[in-house]
């Protein structure tokens, strides 16, 4: 199996090695990822500045073709499948472990989650996966990558599971301790109190930096959001469909005429 694994943290997170070092148990891993953090960038590629991707000694994995690109996640699945590794067949294309969740309404904006739906446009089965925490340690990143790709290798021969779709996979904060089991889940709701703060800066020129925080929200029991709360793995799979079929069945009649 040919595995394409990418981030929106960086080439250098932790959670990217933890993964594509896990992902060696399994089959050939190639790593195209950014050269520095692209979080919140969304599905963004680049088309007015040319690409460059520098291949590089991946943490000493000699066995690992890993590349940094200095452009967005999709960018990275884009030019990783259909330039760099053209002449491999990429069986699945993973992105993360990014370092904090990618819940709810969150997606729109995930870099980690828009590589996996780049993945999904090329026709690769892809997964996006995600730890609810922050300055997670190694052993934590060690321990989410060995149960995501158990997951993976359990469910990679059903055409149930990963075929045609994206699978968004977020791990609760287990501190440690054991996760309670897997949930298929839909999206939740993100609600955030967004509050720019103005500044100026030393030639009195005015700027802004944007902060917030998760307004509280009654969620689905069946969410993604509820699901990790619980301490449970969230799985949801996702489609790059954005056509709102509920209401074109409201509003039909106004065209029929």
């Amino acid at each position: 199996m040919n595995i394409l694994i990418t981030n929106d943290d960086g080439i250098y997170a932790h959670g990217i090695y933890a993964i594509a070092k896990e992902a060696l148990e399994y089959g050939n891993v190639f790593v195209v990822a950014p050269d520095s953090e692209k979080s919140a960038i969304g599905h963004a590629i680049t088309m007015h500045t040319p690409l460059k991707a520098r291949e590089m000694n991946f943490h000493g994995l000699d066995s690992v073709k890993a590349y940094a690109v200095n452009g967005t996640p999709a960018d990275c699945v884009k030019l990783g499948i259909e330039a760099i590794l053209k002449d491999v067949n990429i069986d699945i294309v993973i992105s993360g472990i990014n370092n904090g969740s990618n819940l709810g309404t969150d997606v729109v904006y995930s870099g980690t989650v828009s590589a996996a739906m780049e993945g999904f446009i090329l026709n690769k089965p892809s997964i996006a996966i995600s730890y609810d925490g922050r300055d997670i340690s190694p052993d934590e990143y060690k321990r989410v990558a060995e149960k995501a790709m158990d997951f993976i290798q359990n469910n990679i021969e059903s055409d149930s599971m990963f075929k045609d779709t994206v699978t968004n996979i977020n791990f609760p904060n287990m501190n440690g301790k054991d996760i309670k089991g897997y949930k298929l889940t839909r999206l939740g709701i993100r609600k955030y109190e967004n509050a720019f703060e103005e500044r100026r800066d030393p030639r009195g020129n005015i700027y802004y930096w944007m902060g917030g925080s998760i307004r509280s929200v009654i969620q689905d029991p069946n969410s993604d959001i509820s699901a990790v709360e619980q301490g449970y793995v969230s799985v949801t799979p996702l489609k790059s469909d954005l056509t709102n079929y509920e209401k074109m069945e409201k509003i039909a009649d106004l065209f029929k005429e």
